[in-house]
C-alpha cells in the first residue's frame, strides 16, 4: 500500500450495526433532505420519489431513535409532525455530500460496467454469486 492510500480499519463488528443503520438508501435520502430544512412527513414522501407509506414511517422512526433526527408535534390542525436533523445527524453532512457527488461523477461509469457485466454473462449461468 503506498503512503497516498488511505487505510480503513476494518472493526466490523464495532461499524456494522452503525453502518446499517445510515446505510440504508432511505436513511441517507432522508438525512440528506433533513439536511437541508426540517420537514413534515408528506414533504418527505413527495420528495422521496418511490418511498412507501410505510417505509417512510419505519425509517423515520430508526433515524430518531438512532438520535439523527427529531420528532415535533406541531399545534395544527389537523395535528401536523416536523422533522428535523440534530447536530448528530448533520455531522454526516460532509460525508453524504462526498457520496452523492461521487454517485454523480461515476454513475454513467457503473452502470457502462454493469451493461459490460451482464453482456460477458448472457448463455451462462448467471447469478449464482448474486
Amino acid at each position: 500500500m503506498s503512503s497516498n492510500e488511505l487505510e480503513l480499519p476494518l472493526d466490523v463488528s464495532a461499524t456494522r450495526p452503525i453502518l446499517e443503520h445510515i446505510g440504508n438508501k432511505w436513511a441517507v435520502l432522508i438525512l440528506s433532505v433533513l439536511c437541508t430544512q426540517p420537514a413534515r412527513f408528506n414533504d418527505l414522501k413527495r420528495r422521496l420519489h418511490g418511498i412507501t407509506h410505510k417505509s417512510l414511517s419505519e425509517a423515520l422512526k430508526r433515524l430518531e431513535r438512532n438520535g439523527l433526527i427529531s420528532r415535533k408535534v406541531l399545534p395544527t390542525q389537523p395535528i401536523g409532525v416536523e422533522y428535523t436533523i440534530t447536530p448528530l445527524g448533520s455531522s454526516l453532512r460532509e460525508p453524504f455530500a462526498a457520496l452523492y457527488s461521487w454517485a454523480l461523477a461515476h454513475g454513467a461509469a457503473m452502470e457502462e460496467a454493469q451493461r459490460v457485466y451482464d453482456e460477458s454473462r448472457k448463455g451462462e449461468g448467471q447469478d449464482e454469486d448474486l
